[in-house]
């Protein structure tokens, strides 16, 4: 997914700490646990005991000194059978890199007991803790903003925003989710891609791709000022 820039900032100066909520001109909006479900089916009904990845893991995976993720990724690969720890190592990096990014950008240990919880075949309600996550990065910004400091580059789950304002913005956009593909998985080692059709609200928002020339900043602004039409939104 190419990273919208142009609006994640716009979005950002609109973003409340007091409600936890984009205040755009039609009224408050803001990502739910029913975002997360239908945008990526991660799991929000999973008992939540987040007071256990309090605990220790089982075993120990280095990671401050080891050298990045590729370091980490050799040290940790073996051949054969997936084991518990390998499965964990893995699944760390998943966490880490991709569903919550890390604010460092080398490995760390911050995610491994819940990977390792997920590893044993157990239920971890991830939806929840990436929503926490969300509602983190953009007080983040929003604390920087009203201290006139610059952003930065700061970590977090901004895929997720984006992907949530993909489908209220798309129409805005103009972009057309009955027009957009998908890669399909059917077709051999060396044959030509396949593409289908969207069949979630998850991969049309990954495939929609703003072309600044058209949909610029003064229009993302506009269009959050103003707020969004019932046509966009329907």
């Amino acid at each position: 997914m190419v990273k919208n820039e142009p609006m994640l900032v716009l979005a950002s100066f609109f973003w409340s700490d007091a409600i936890n909520a984009f205040l755009f001109g039609h009224g408050p909006m803001t990502p739910t646990l029913l975002d997360v479900m239908m945008l990526i089916g991660l799991s929000i009904i999973a008992p939540d005991r987040s007071f256990d990845f309090l605990d220790k893991t089982s075993f120990k995976i280095e990671t401050r000194t080891i050298g990045g993720w590729k370091e980490y990724i050799t040290k940790n690969m073996r051949t054969g059978s997936v084991s518990l720890r390998e499965h964990t190592a893995f699944l760390n990096m998943w966490l880490e890199k991709f569903i919550f990014c890390g604010k460092t950008a080398d490995p760390t240990n911050n995610t491994l007991k819940m990977a390792e919880t997920l590893a044993g075949g157990n239920l971890v309600p991830l939806g929840k803790h990436l929503l926490g996550s969300v509602y983190y990065l953009l007080h983040q910004v929003s604390a920087k903003l009203r201290d006139d400091q610059p952003i930065s580059n700061l970590r977090g789950p901004w895929w997720f925003i984006q992907l949530w304002l993909n489908m209220y913005m798309r129409k805005g956009m103009v972009i057309k989710l009955s027009e957009l593909s998908f890669p399909s998985e059917e077709y051999d080692e060396g044959e030509d891609s396949v593409a289908r059709r969207c069949t979630s609200f998850g991969e049309a928002a990954i495939m929609i791709a703003n072309d600044s020339n058209v949909f610029g900043k003064t229009d993302f602004f506009r269009c959050f000022y103003n707020g969004f039409t019932e046509y966009s939104t329907i």
